[in-house]
């Protein structure tokens, strides 16, 4: 694969690489808990626990990828442009816009 240079051109890729309903299912469960976590972090002071918060956000991302999509997680290739697409991607499902934006990367939703 040739490298990508822009986020416009990570995003399908990303979003085609999180083809399975199942894949993106976990990566919301993590990035859900990972913001929980941080939330009660900062809330309580507890700043020993802030490494929870990837640990939960990594842990459930990285099991999907290897026994439901099967590939490699774009994290290794691409770990900023990937935290923040967990989080698009988070926000693309709460607000019911995942399907369009699946289409628009050529996925079928």
């Amino acid at each position: 694969m040739r490298e990508i240079d822009n986020y416009a051109e990570f995003w399908p890729y990303y979003l085609r690489e999180h083809s399975r309903p199942a894949t993106r299912a976990w990566h919301y469960v993590g990035t859900g808990l990972a913001l929980l976590t941080l939330i009660v972090v900062v809330a309580l002071g507890k700043w020993l626990f802030l490494p929870l918060a990837f640990v939960c956000g990594y842990f459930f991302a990285w099991v999907s990828h290897g026994t439901i999509e099967k590939n490699k997680p774009a994290t290794f290739t691409y770990p900023l442009w990937s935290l923040a697409s967990d989080f698009k991607m988070l926000f693309h499902f709460l607000t019911g816009t995942m399907g369009r934006e699946l289409r628009k990367a050529g996925v079928a939703p």
